[in-house]
């Protein structure tokens, strides 16, 4: 039995919870079926915050929110071993990277060690700490954000952790219609936080990990033609040699998408035709997410940033010039 109709239930009920943004609940899923990291930037009250909670209330795991500040060190998010006088020995107390979802708000006001500390987690799914590595759970999601606005005090990502992150997501401000939609909802949950117990409604059942590790492995068995493949790798190819597609790009790329960027690419584009409910993979699904996936991962001269050059306005080109199957 496929798990499709559970999890586009499981997107219908967050997405009657957050109003406004249906791109980063449908990312947010794209992210959990494709067993990767969520970077999202947008200004603060955008409901980056609410999402990620809203997902962990909907799932069997634990949530655990981080607030990355100055003064964090990184034993305070992997753990550390603390002596048991009684026993005369060391016991790992585990820190609050060994839950299911994690919420890293802020993070690049953390200082780079602390931000490190992340490597290990998003990439091996492990912590080392002392002599001895712990294995995270086989369901295990970082969503992190940053604020595009302000930057007086920040740490930029280093690239090797942006490349950890399979997308970067950017919100934007809702429409006048939704923003009402979202006053009357918050009021109305308002009016709801202290029910009637003679009136209360039942929760209803949460999506158990072992489902979410079955739908991976759906989205994996997804058909994806040769033709669309191909397309695939040349778009990230492209990123490397843009002047090959088009001669006004040379000069633009310092340095392109890792191969780590083709391999998200294709379980993205698979997860997101599965969500589609289509039983294969088609070019349309690739366009789709090429601009969360690759932002992150391009490097422009210095020269390209001083014409007004963004890693955005490049990709927009190279999908216009790769030739679509």
């Amino acid at each position: 039995m496929s798990t499709q109709p559970l999890l586009k239930g499981l997107e219908e009920a967050i997405s009657r919870k957050i109003l406004g943004q249906e791109m980063l609940v449908n990312r947010m899923l794209i992210a959990l079926l494709a067993d990767g990291h969520l970077l999202v930037e947008g200004a603060p009250g955008l409901a980056k915050t609410r999402a990620i909670k809203c997902l962990a209330e909907q799932l069997e795991g634990a949530f655990q929110r981080i607030q990355f500040t100055p003064d964090l060190l990184p034993a305070d998010l992997t753990g550390t071993e603390i002596f048991r006088p009684q026993e005369g020995s060391f016991q790992f107390q585990p820190g609050p990277l060994f839950h299911n979802l994690i919420l890293a708000d802020e993070i690049n006001r953390a200082p780079a060690k602390v931000q490190s500390a992340l490597l290990e987690a998003m990439g091996e799914r492990q912590i080392t700490v002392g002599a001895k590595s712990h294995p995270l759970p086989a369901l295990f999601l970082v969503m992190a954000t940053q604020n595009p606005i302000e930057h007086e005090g920040t740490h930029p990502l280093p690239e090797a952790q942006l490349d950890r992150f399979l997308m970067l997501v950017r919100l934007g401000y809702p429409t006048p219609e939704t923003e009402r939609d979202i006053l009357r909802l918050v009021r109305a949950e308002a009016l709801e936080a202290r029910p009637d117990p003679a009136s209360a409604v039942p929760l209803t059942k949460r999506v158990a990990a072992e489902t979410i590790l079955a739908a991976r492995r759906e989205v994996l068995g997804m058909h994806m033609a040769e033709a669309v493949e191909r397309y695939l790798v040349q778009l990230v190819l492209a990123t490397r040699h843009p002047e090959r597609y088009d001669p006004a790009l040379t000069g633009w790329v310092h340095y392109g998408a890792s191969p780590r960027a083709t391999i998200a690419l294709d379980r993205c584009a698979r997860a997101h035709a599965w969500l589609a409910g289509r039983a294969f993979v088609i070019p349309e699904d690739v366009r789709a997410l090429a601009s969360e996936i690759l932002r992150h991962r391009i490097g422009l001269t210095f020269e390209a940033e001083a014409r007004g050059a963004t890693p955005d306005r490049l990709i927009t080109l190279l999908l216009e010039r790769v030739p679509v199957p």
